[in-house]
Parts: C-alpha cells; sequence; structure tokens
C-alpha cells in the first residue's frame, strides 16, 4: 500500500534582507523560464546585465521594512499553516519553497524520510499561472523524480472558485468593511505579462479576444485572468457589497512589455486625485502576507495615495493563519485522498463541492470590470 504525503508550495523569500541575500534570490527567481520567459540568451542578459546590479539594493530596502525576527514574514507564515494543517492531518506534511529556503527538494527528502511515496502536490495558489502555479508544479515533480523516481503524485488544481476558499476570504475581509466606511473596496491581484495568456491557452486564439474572460470557453482553466474575474465576482456577491464601489486591478509588474491592466498603483493614485478619500485594499492572489502584500500596498500604496489627496488606505490582511483557511486546507486534502485512504474528516469543515454552476457565474460576472472614469477596463484587449 502506498503511503501519501501533503506537499505544500509557495513562492519564497531571501534568507535575510541583505543585499547579496535577495540578489541570491532575485537570480534564481528571474532566471526561471516561466517567470520570464524569452530565451536563454536573452534572459540572461535582461536579468544579470539589467537587473541584478541595481535592483537588489532598493529590493532589500523594501524586505528591511516587513522582516522579522522570527524572518521573512511569508516563509514564517507558510510554516505556520504547515504546523496548523500538520495538526489536522494523520499525513505528514511538508513546505517548499519554489526560491530560496526551505526548498522545494529539501521538503520533498524530508517526505521520503517519513515514508511518503504518494505525494499530493498542493500549489498555495489560488489562481493558475505559468510563472507561480505551473512553475512550483514542475519544480516538485523534478524533485520527486530525483529523490523516488517510482512515487505516485497527484495535483491540487487551482482553486479560485471553490467554496471553502472563498467563505475564507470572505470571513477575512468581512471586518474591514461590515461599517460601510470606506468609499473603494479594491481587489488587486499579482500582474502578469499578457503574453502569459496566450502562452497558456491551448487554443491559441481565444485569450485576449475580446469579451474572452466571460466567454466559456476550455482556456479558463489555464487562464489566470478569467480566474481572477471569477474569484473578485463570487467575493462580491458573498459579501453583498455593491458593484459600484469595488475595483479589479493588478499589481508588481516588471519591465516594459504590457501587463494586465489597470495597475493597482496608478488606480489608487488617480482615486484620490479624483476626490475618493477612504479605500479598502485585499489580495486574493496571496494566501500569506508578503512583499508584495505588506509593503507594496500596506507601505508604498498607502503613503502615495495619502500624499494625493487620500486619507485611509487599509490593507487587508491575507488569510495567513485564518482557522476557517486552515480547515479548508485539511478538507481538500482529505476529499482528495478518500478514495484510497480513507480519513475522518475535520471538524469545522465547509462543504468544496457545493460550488456555484460555472456558466451561471461567467454570465454574471460582466459587472465587476473596472469603469472608473479616465482608467482602462480589465479586459482583454
Amino acid at each position: 500500500m502506498l503511503n501519501p504525503g501533503v506537499l505544500l508550495l509557495n513562492l519564497g523569500s531571501p534568507d535575510s534582507p541583505s543585499v547579496s541575500d535577495v540578489r541570491k534570490y532575485l537570480d534564481q527567481f528571474l532566471m526561471d523560464e516561466r517567470v520570464i520567459d524569452y530565451p536563454d540568451w536573452q534572459r540572461s542578459l535582461i536579468v544579470k546585465g539589467l537587473i541584478l546590479p541595481t535592483r537588489p539594493k532598493n529590493t532589500a530596502e523594501a524586505y528591511e521594512k516587513i522582516w522579522t525576527e522570527q524572518g521573512s514574514p511569508l516563509v514564517v507564515t507558510s510554516k505556520a499553516q504547515r504546523d496548523l494543517l500538520q495538526k489536522k492531518l494523520d499525513i505528514p506534511v511538508a513546505l517548499g519553497m519554489r526560491y530560496g529556503n526551505p526548498s522545494t527538494s529539501s521538503a520533498v527528502e524530508s517526505l521520503i524520510q517519513k515514508g511518503v511515496d504518494d505525494f499530493l502536490i498542493f500549489p498555495l495558489y489560488p489562481h493558475y499561472a505559468m510563472s507561480s502555479f505551473e512553475t512550483a508544479y514542475q519544480e516538485a515533480i523534478k524533485a520527486i523524480r530525483k529523490w523516488l523516481p517510482q512515487a505516485q503524485t497527484l495535483l491540487m488544481p487551482p482553486f479560485y472558485r471553490e467554496a471553502g476558499y472563498i467563505q475564507a476570504m470572505a470571513a477575512s475581509i468581512e471586518p474591514y468593511i461590515k461599517d460601510g466606511d470606506f468609499d473603494r473596496l479594491i481587489f488587486s491581484f499579482h500582474g502578469i505579462p499578457e503574453r502569459h495568456l496566450c502562452k497558456t491557452d491551448p487554443s491559441k486564439g481565444h485569450c485576449l479576444s475580446e469579451n474572452c474572460c466571460l466567454t466559456p470557453h476550455p482556456a479558463h482553466h489555464t487562464c489566470y485572468k478569467h480566474q481572477c474575474v471569477i474569484t473578485t465576482h463570487l467575493l462580491i456577491q458573498t459579501l453583498g457589497i455593491p458593484k459600484e464601489k469595488c475595483l479589479q486591478t493588478f499589481q508588481s509588474r516588471l519591465g516594459r512589455s504590457p501587463w494586465l491592466q489597470p495597475y493597482s498603483d496608478q488606480v489608487i493614485d488617480q482615486l484620490a486625485e479624483d476626490g475618493i478619500k477612504k479605500i479598502r485594499v485585499v489580495c486574493p492572489s496571496f494566501v500569506t502576507d508578503c512583499l508584495e502584500t505588506l509593503e507594496e500596498i500596506g507601505m508604498t500604496a498607502k503613503e502615495s495615495f495619502e500624499s494625493k489627496g487620500g486619507t485611509e488606505l487599509k490593507l487587508i490582511p491575507c488569510l495567513n493563519e485564518n482557522p476557517i483557511w486552515i480547515d479548508y486546507l485539511a478538507q481538500r486534502v482529505t476529499q482528495s485522498l478518500a478514495g484510497r485512504y480513507p480519513q475522518p474528516a475535520p471538524s469545522g469543515q465547509t462543504d468544496a463541492k457545493d460550488q456555484p454552476d460555472e456558466k451561471q457565474v461567467e454570465a454574471a460576472a460582466n459587472s465587476i470590470f473596472c469603469k472608473y472614469s479616465g482608467l482602462r477596463r480589465v479586459d482583454c484587449r
């Protein structure tokens, strides 16, 4: 009989906020062919010739602002999630980072040392993207084949529309909006280059066409933008927020090529300039707070918004150690393995099978696009 184990995957962080450690981390991260998807020679020229000589210093300063005594918030919180999930399961759980430490390879090795030969691979990314979900999975497969070629694997798919994730997100957002004392709620997702959508579109013709995100199509199974649209719609619907108070944006762009729009920093600044005073920002593509949430939104965007006339920008924390979120993770694992390895269901769980009808969701999502005056619409054109 096979022995299952859970392999949680996340992005990672430098080992410290020192310039040398940040440079090492950025080198590993940006040289990934699924992150900067250019030919090897061109990617090397961009990263080693243009980015690494200058960027590590500024990035190190940003990390210094959020670093804790325990270390990187993303790594510290991810380890806490692993430990909390382990308490709810009777099978081993390990955590691997795509870049930095603890590495994916070390996590695989630790599971093998515990007798695991059937890996439940669980990327902690709600939405599919080649630069996050796909590269994390491929790194895990590479490590598993290296250490135990005969091992079995089971990949957990993106959970952007699953009831447990939506309910956990809604529960984390609700305390920050329940009094109604805000002008806009911004759903800020991590951005990706527009060309990535085309590369993950199996039809090579649907994504970036007119109304592509709202026209049912097999490409949606691997379309990051469509999945973000659906997450935003389901959260607005669950929370009962007036749609006119909500915006969807994309953050953290790199380079000059077109990324998904509108850009979070530009939207936030324009809101302030147009007289909007109080905003809330939530980052649904991140399940743990990190540089992109704590520094980019919680510090830099906040300072910019308030310097341009806004009075209050509040960052809504990520799921982090939210008990509803941890229960959902445990439920996903037990349901996925129930056919081969029956286990008692953890208490306090939600029903992941109780999903909204896909066509109804897509039909209703057409009103969550950014309609704020002067901003480009969030579409694929």
